[in-house]
């Protein structure tokens, strides 16, 4: 299509008849399938070439500490490295015994995961604070599949959820094997994403979206922990509305409550409880968190201990927890296909979190972090780890705000809280035999203050943003009150429909131009806007596509006030009632509209649907005399008009409409 012909013509028009030139562009001709070809051709080569520049700069990009650590500043960064990594390591060994439970493993396998997941995050990750470990949401989703798989290998009664073995290290080998087995299959999720470049998935999740879903998947922690609280042995329910199975179970065993755990558990919460809310107080005057958690385990385990509350009131206890490491072990491949699914959603939830945190952090501290490189080093310390019994990581809030508020300053901290692990894994992880289990609920209870916390922000979201706060309610109710893994697709399917929906509810706007200057806003939401006789100016503030394509039309015929369809019926049917008027003659003009100009400036794109609604547009209000023009279409939504044959239909008005305006004035001086 030739355009500059028709722009002479009419800029030649125009300068006759006194008129303003219109703007004159002369498009680029492009190459579509040469394009293409030498993208694809660029692409290969850069991908195919290897050089040693490119060699080491790919090493350097996938170990990132390679890169970072000769530019160590050791006198200025060591001791908030060193005094970070301690606290951060302190406060995880009664976080990670605790949440073993949360995940249906022994206490030492959470003292693994984490000393595993900080080495190997260290040599990877591209964030210099977030703390990468053991996340509760994670956790409660390995729990669910490793019961659940328990159940199936008959290693759980159907009534009380006890081991039907005598032998309880059976049971204790497959639940770690079943969480090791979900814990590789997710990291190799991860690390094929990274591959394939899709670290982009992260920006489809969106805050709202993973705070519901986080503050519902802390519902269904809190209630999972009422039975350590109490002390009644009662199974994990499966499948759909766990939250009212659980519920469920422990009112109809209330009676059977254990007095000794549940005293425990009143006078930890009382002790947490307030200390825990002190250091949230005071935390910009304390240099670091005093680690209450900490203090409670000490005084619990030895309360326990020297009380005999195991042997003589059956409460139950961490047991044993041996020292050193177990050899390596492979994950169990025949189960790979019955946890692939949830493998899925626990390496997405993995990874967006991580990329959430590493990102906010990297803003707020003036650097920048590789999301694919992070899912690289997420994936790894999944797949790694799992070799040696350990489950599923991510970055944790808590910990990471902690790790920034006490100096860290690179990924150097890290290091040091494996060593703390190290410390215990070797020496005292044996001390902690008589740890109670409702101790262990109770710290995980307390940790969930933070997520609860978001109910009370809910009025000031609905102000704020009805549409995110729908999302963040969908997806919180979703994941406590029917299923968790159900709650994140919800909240994406909401999010995705959302969005859509937004673009089906926008509305046709007439324009009108300012008295000072050539330019054109909202009739409705300006004042002293002028219009001009006989021409309307109108605009549409989404794309047009096959979703909304029949809404464009309804709200165009609305704004203008005259629906063609039904004003080509009612001539046809005065015509037939009124035979005794001449031929040709037709029915009076009862409009004084004659042009009307849409502005395309926030059309973005077009599909084959948008094209022929513009088609009908321009046609049904040609056949009654009035021309319709596009003004400020952009590059891409021009060519979308080409290639859907906007330009070779000529049309009512004789080939006019080949004429392109690239500002409203233009177009409305033209009509």
């Amino acid at each position: 299509m030739t355009l500059g012909d028709d722009f002479r013509a009419t800029a030649e028009d125009g300068a006759e008849s006194g008129q303003m030139q219109p703007l004159i562009l002369e498009r680029v001709e492009k190459d579509t399938d040469k394009t293409c070809k030498s993208k694809v051709s660029r692409r290969l080569k850069k991908c195919c070439s290897c050089t040693p520049k490119k060699a080491k700069s790919k090493l350097l990009g996938f170990v990132p500490i390679l890169k970072w650590l000769p530019h160590y500043q050791l006198r200025e960064w060591i001791l908030g490295d060193i005094m970070s990594g301690l606290i951060v390591g302190i406060l995880l060994v009664p976080q990670s015994i605790a949440y073993s439970l949360l995940a249906s493993q022994d206490p030492v396998y959470g003292l693994y995961t984490s000393f595993f997941a900080s080495i190997i995050y260290t040599l990877l990750g591209t964030s210099k604070h977030i703390s990468v470990g053991i996340f509760g949401v994670l956790c409660l989703l390995v729990g669910q599949v490793v019961d659940r798989e328990l159940a199936l290998a008959g290693y759980l009664t159907e009534k009380t959820g006890m081991m039907v073995t005598s032998a309880g290290s059976c049971w204790s080998c497959y639940a770690i094997t079943v969480g090791a087995t979900v814990t590789f299959t997710a990291g190799v999720y991860q690390v094929v994403m990274g591959i394939f470049q899709v670290g982009f998935v992260s920006v489809y999740l969106s805050d709202s979206l993973l705070s519901g879903f986080a503050t519902g998947a802390s519902l269904t922690i809190l209630t999972s922990q009422f039975k350590y609280l109490l002390g009644l042995k009662i199974p994990r329910p499966q499948g759909w509305f766990t939250l009212f199975k659980t519920w469920y179970n422990i009112i109809i065993n209330l009676g059977n409550t254990n007095i000794c755990d549940l005293v425990t558990s009143l006078v930890c919460l009382l002790m947490l409880i307030p200390t825990k809310e002190l250091n949230d107080r005071f935390k910009s005057k304390l240099k670091a968190p005093i680690p209450f958690e900490l203090f409670v385990v000490i005084i619990a385990t030895l309360a326990s201990h020297f009380g005999h509350f195991n042997a003589d009131y059956g409460s139950g206890v961490a047991g044993e927890i041996p020292t050193g490491f177990l050899p390596p072990k492979m994950p169990m491949w025949s189960l790979i296909p019955s946890v692939a699914v949830d493998a899925f959603s626990i390496a997405i939830v993995g990874f967006a979190i991580t990329v959430s945190l590493s990102e906010m952090f990297a803003k707020k501290h003036g650097y920048t972090v590789d999301a694919n490189q992070e899912m690289y080093a997420i994936g790894f310390c999944n797949i790694l780890p799992s070799f040696f019994r350990c489950f599923t990581t991510s970055a944790a809030l808590t910990k990471t705000l902690v790790k920034e508020s006490t100096g860290c300053q690179t990924q150097v901290s890290g290091l040091v809280t494996s060593l703390v692990l190290l410390l215990v894994l070797l020496v005292i992880a044996p001390l902690f035999y008589s740890l109670q289990k409702c101790v262990l609920a109770v710290i995980i209870v307390v940790n969930l203050r933070g997520a609860l916390r978001k109910f009370t922000d809910v009025p000031r979201m609905w102000r704020i943003n009805r549409v995110d706060t729908a999302i963040w309610l969908t997806t919180m109710a979703t994941s406590a009150l029917v299923n968790t893994e159900l709650g994140l697709l919800v909240g994406v399917l909401v999010s995705a429909f959302c969005v859509l929906g937004r673009t089906q509810q926008a509305q046709v706007l007439e324009l009108g131009c300012a008295s000072t200057r050539e330019h054109y806003e909202d009739l409705s939401s300006y004042h002293g806007l002028r219009t001009h006789p006989g021409v309307a100016v109108f605009r549409y503030d989404a794309p047009i596509y096959y979703a909304n394509q029949t809404l464009f039309k309804k709200s165009l015929y609305r704004c203008v006030g005259l629906d063609p369809v039904k004003e080509k019926s009612r001539r046809i049917k005065f015509n037939k009632k009124n035979k005794q008027l001449e031929e040709g003659k037709g029915v009076p003009k009862s409009h004084s509209l004659r042009s009307l100009v849409i502005d395309c400036s926030s059309v973005l794109f077009l599909d084959t649907a948008g094209v022929n609604a513009l088609k009908e547009v321009r046609k049904d209000y040609g056949e009654l005399g009035i021309k319709v023009v596009l003004a400020q279409c952009n590059a891409a939504v021009l060519d979308d008009l080409e290639r859907g044959g906007y330009y070779d239909d000529k049309g009512p008005d004789g080939g006019e409409n080949k004429i392109i305006f690239f500002t409203i004035t233009d177009a409305v001086h033209h009509v």
